[in-house]
């Protein structure tokens, strides 16, 4: 039985942007196509489709001025948050009059969104992300997996010091000497859906800065249900938690370097997380009727 309530239907018009290269789609509650897995992979098709990184559904019902959501992967897998996605929501709400900050419900739970400043379809955006959580129970990770040290074994049997993090989805941030492109395809794939997890994980590998007095750090993201991606809000609250949790970075805003580019999540010395950094709005527009006839002939 899925733990998620039946696909929502969704209106035509969307709204298309970006953070750092992660894009997302946001479609409001309507009645013309139903999110079902098959639709989701085609509407997020970069060539057939409108091309995205996932979508975000925004829901009609509303109570207490709680704006609800929910939000799909590109491969058609509903899942539980994406910073990103979440900050793209925020400029659609600025976007539609509403003002800032934003209270949403998300997976179970709610966050705090705030729009620091918007010109010209560029925004600053942070997200209070509420309090992460470490340890194998914290992803439902098999702990029999992990060897005396904390330590899961790798494609080649090699041992990965991994530090599970939650941050309303789960992570397994991979610590490593030398984030590479090749390690990342050895490594992301092996554990985003590795048999002792129960819902899979976001992966990353990660390393502090060696900088003298920088609290930074380096990232390079496999994201479940994507694949890499040059940049992820969550993947980045997730690496600054992991390193500040094992000493190799303080408390206090850390930035986070990752392919797309660099955000500052700023973790307090009990885990509590705030994702900051910029979105960019590329499009607004509607699905044509064909691709809408199309869509239902895939049950959406």
């Amino acid at each position: 039985m899925s733990r998620w309530p039946p696909p929502p239907r969704l209106a035509a018009a969307f709204y298309k942007a970006h953070g750092l290269g992660n894009d997302y789609l946001v479609f409001e509650e309507g009645d013309d196509w139903l999110a079902t897995p098959r639709a989701v992979q085609a509407v997020c098709d970069p060539h057939m489709g409108v091309g995205s990184d996932g979508i975000v559904a925004l829901l009609a019902a509303r109570a207490g001025g709680v704006f609800r959501l929910r939000m799909f992967n590109p491969d058609g897998s509903e899942f539980e948050r994406s910073g990103n996605g979440l900050r793209v929501l925020a400029t659609h709400l600025v976007r539609s009059g509403h003002s800032s900050p934003y209270r949403i419900e998300v997976g179970g739970e709610r966050v705090t969104m705030l729009v620091h400043a918007s010109a010209g379809g560029a925004h600053d955006v942070s997200v209070e992300m509420g309090r992460a959580r470490i340890g194998p129970a914290a992803v439902e990770l098999d702990p029999r997996a992990l060897d005396p040290n904390g330590r899961l074994a790798g494609p080649h049997g090699e041992p990965l010091q991994v530090v599970p993090v939650s941050v309303g989805n789960p992570h397994m941030v991979v610590l490593v000497d030398t984030p590479t492109p090749e390690r990342l395809a050895e490594i992301g794939p092996f554990v985003v859906a590795h048999p002792a997890l129960a819902r899979g994980a976001n992966v990353q590998l990660a390393r502090a800065s060696g900088a003298a007095n920088e609290n930074a750090c380096e990232a390079l993201i496999w994201e479940r249900g994507v694949g890499p991606t040059s940049a992820s809000g969550t993947s980045a609250c997730a690496v600054a938690v992991a390193l500040v949790s094992e000493g190799r970075l303080r408390p206090g805003a850390v930035t986070v370097r990752m392919p797309g580019g660099t955000m500052t999540v700023t973790v307090s010395e009990s885990l509590d997380v705030v994702l900051r950094g910029p979105v960019e709005g590329v499009c607004a527009g509607a699905l044509t009727q064909g691709f809408l006839a199309e869509l239902s002939l895939l049950g959406g």
